[in-house]
């Protein structure tokens, strides 16, 4: 069991890598699935399939404790701006609970397109 630390708001999200909310969207345990089960709106344009990098985080805390992104995580990563050492998509993270982790959602990952029908 880990901690999951939101750096934006103070939130902890307590994780229990045995009882991880089901995911619709990123791999079962990322942090895009833990963040969404807890209310926390992160944008995930491409719905988690590694096609966008809509749902860019930084792992500022607990890096080492998911396995190192794929090559096409680093591919979308390349389009995302502000990228540094501890950038991951939220929706391929999966930590895997030896330690506690910090997030930053950079704000200007949201989303600004709006569309009216």
């Amino acid at each position: 069991k880990y901690n999951l630390h939101l750096k934006n708001t103070g939130q902890i999200i307590k994780v229990d890598p045995d009882n991880l909310p089901e995911a619709h969207d990123g791999l079962q345990g990322a942090l895009l699935s833990l963040l969404l089960a807890a209310g926390v709106d992160v944008d995930h344009a491409c719905g988690g399939v590694i096609a966008c990098s809509t749902c860019h985080l930084y792992v500022n805390k607990g890096y080492d404790s998911a396995p190192p992104p794929i090559e096409a995580e680093e591919d979308q990563l390349d389009f995302a701006p502000a990228v540094n050492d501890h950038s991951r998509l939220a929706c391929q993270c999966v930590p895997d609970g030896s330690q506690d982790v910090e997030v930053e959602i950079p704000a200007w990952n949201r989303n600004k397109v709006s569309e009216e029908h």
